[in-house]
């Protein structure tokens, strides 16, 4: 979707819904009362839910029998919430507050989930993920997500992925196109051109037809009745006629030359006590180069930043900064904005007029070039939304010359044309940009090499994040288990068809093993199911507690048995 639709999210959400329909909404933001350990706040989504064989019925289908990444086969009679933890890979024993902003996400998409619902509802789920996050998601709901989902996103990889009916809102209408991204595109394009062309002839028409009403004694007394109410019927349409929204207006200031040297980083190391961020990393960046820098949330992406820009000393090795640096920043936290000060005294900074292009401009006249009003331009910073304060951001990092943009995940919050108007505008800039993103597109738009930080290090690539996915080291792809598990020990000579034979105690085992584990099964499904009902967290966390514990003992024992079975009856085979 192309532009925002939380009033739709929120009316589909609504009470409107069919009667007997589940629908269950991802928001944009965490909910800040939210408390517990991830088991219980996923739990949460089950509450309103009566149905939770129905939750178990659509869970189980996410995991085909043998998918287990253990090599066991995927029990069905699992609780739902546990089945969607271990599917989500989320530590069910965790503390909630204590996550990072992406995994909180994980953890609400979990909750949304675990109820099974017809239509899921998601606004903005790629803000504040990483990347391997995001293709995370993506791939959990192209593989495994059978149901309605409607989401609003300004990440254009995640709509040409999933998206395969766009609905747009354009001049208070909303406009259904049944087709793909990529294909929504071309024919928005020719429907805009043939709007144009439409109105141009309208136009001309209305002119003709003005011109005729206004001519003297002779025409207004040949005139007919029947041509005056079409002209006041014409009238009335270009009246009602809207024009496009407006379109934020981006001109980035350069500012002198900088040298041809930005930064260099020698063997360079840096750690938060214990934790180390990074290890003798080196890197060259020059005037005119495009930097990106990707990596998990936590790993240390803005710290690398600051190193680079030398506002923090590193542990071992150097950094040299170039000469004649004019720096704009971007700030994810917006720390910049002072939340009690109007937009215009945030991006003034006390003066009435900023300098663009060596013209001197009024800041009201400079805002509306942001899309504020001169009555939002008086509003207090606390008041606006996201993407406004992002747009804030921009007014305020633009009105000066600079020759080296840094940019901390700009894209949260800011609508596609705006994307898409900032990334010709940085590709046009002759200056050096750092750019922290998860936005791959935009990556790929911009950037002429990326850092990364991976499992082992932080390396960098030539090209954008497409270029990284192709020349990073391939994963070595770990020998997936058989059902059966375990290795077969030695513990009898080899029969003639080179398998060792099973002994008269191993025999007996393997013919009571089938027993044992419908006995195991058993129990586990029936603990399964008293965890599934509500009442079952009124309890005392102690009592909790020490189910879960008994849970996870069963488990152990059955995926022994199993692993048990699979070697003795491969070998009795």
């Amino acid at each position: 979707m192309r532009r925002t639709y939380r009033p739709y999210c929120r009316l589909l959400e609504s009470e409107s819904a069919a009667p007997g329909i589940r629908v269950s909404l991802l928001p944009q933001e965490v909910p800040e009362h939210l408390r517990g350990s991830v088991f219980d706040v996923v739990a949460q989504g089950l509450a309103p839910v009566a149905d939770v064989s129905g939750a178990e019925r659509v869970v189980r289908s996410w995991t085909a029998p043998g998918e287990r990444e253990d090599g066991r086969p995927s029990m069905e009679s699992r609780n739902p919430v546990e089945q969607v933890l271990s599917r989500m890979d989320l530590p069910g024993g965790a503390s909630f507050e204590l996550l990072s902003s992406g995994m909180k996400r994980r953890v609400l998409l979990a909750q949304a989930l675990v109820s099974a619902p017809d239509l899921l509802l998601l606004d903005e789920p790629t803000n504040h993920l990483d990347v391997d996050a995001i293709t995370w998601l993506e791939r959990f709901l192209v593989a495994r997500w059978s149901a309605t989902l409607v989401f609003v996103t300004h990440d254009r990889t995640f709509l040409r992925k999933l998206a395969k009916r766009i609905l747009e809102i354009d001049r208070g209408r909303l406009y259904d196109w049944s087709c793909d991204y990529d294909t929504f595109l071309a024919r928005k394009e020719a429907a805009i051109a043939d709007e144009e062309r439409h109105d141009a002839l309208f136009d001309k028409k209305l002119a003709e037809e003005e011109a005729w009403i206004r001519r003297g004694v002779r025409a207004r007394r040949t005139r007919n009745e029947g041509r005056v109410r079409a002209l006041e019927e014409m009238r009335r349409e270009r009246g009602e006629r809207r024009s496009t929204d407006g379109k934020v207006k981006i001109r980035i200031q350069e500012g002198q030359r900088s040298g041809k040297l930005v930064a260099e980083l020698e063997g360079v190391s840096f750690a938060h006590g214990d934790r180390t961020i990074v290890r003798d990393f080196s890197t060259t960046i020059l005037r005119g180069d495009k930097v990106g820098i990707i990596g998990p949330n936590g790993a240390g992406k803005t710290t690398l930043l600051r190193l680079i820009l030398g506002q923090l000393p590193p542990r071992a090795g150097t950094v040299r900064l170039g000469s004649n640096l004019e720096i704009g920043y971007f700030d994810q936290l917006r720390r910049q904005l002072r939340d009690d000060a109007t937009v215009q005294e945030n991006v003034g900074e006390g003066r009435e007029s900023v300098q663009v292009g060596g013209t001197s401009r009024h800041i009201v006249g400079y805002l509306r070039d942001f899309l504020f009003s001169p009555e939002r331009a008086r509003t207090p910073v606390r008041l606006l939304s996201g993407g406004e304060r992002n747009r804030v951001m921009l007014a305020k990092l633009f009105a000066r010359a600079v020759n080296v943009i840094v940019l901390d995940e700009p894209t949260n919050d800011l609508d596609t044309e705006t994307l898409e108007l900032l990334e010709e505008r940085l590709v046009e800039f002759e200056g050096t940009v750092l750019l922290v993103s998860h936005d791959r597109a935009f990556l790929d738009n911009v950037v002429t090499s990326t850092i990364v930080f991976e499992e082992d290090g932080v390396r960098e690539y030539v090209g954008g994040y497409t270029d990284w996915l192709l020349q990073r080291p391939k994963p070595e792809e770990p020998e997936r288990p058989r059902r059966s598990g375990g290795r077969v020990r030695p513990t009898a000579p080899p029969g003639p068809d080179g398998k060792r034979r099973l002994k008269p105690s191993e025999r007996k085992a393997l013919d009571g093993l089938p027993a044992e584990i419908e006995a195991l099964e058993g129990e586990i499904g029936a603990l399964h199911q008293a965890m599934s009902r509500p009442e079952f967290y009124r309890q005392s966390g102690e009592r909790i507690a020490g189910e879960r514990k008994r849970l996870e003992a069963l488990e152990s024992r059955l995926a022994a048995a199993y692993e048990r079975w699979g070697e003795l009856e491969g070998r009795a085979d």
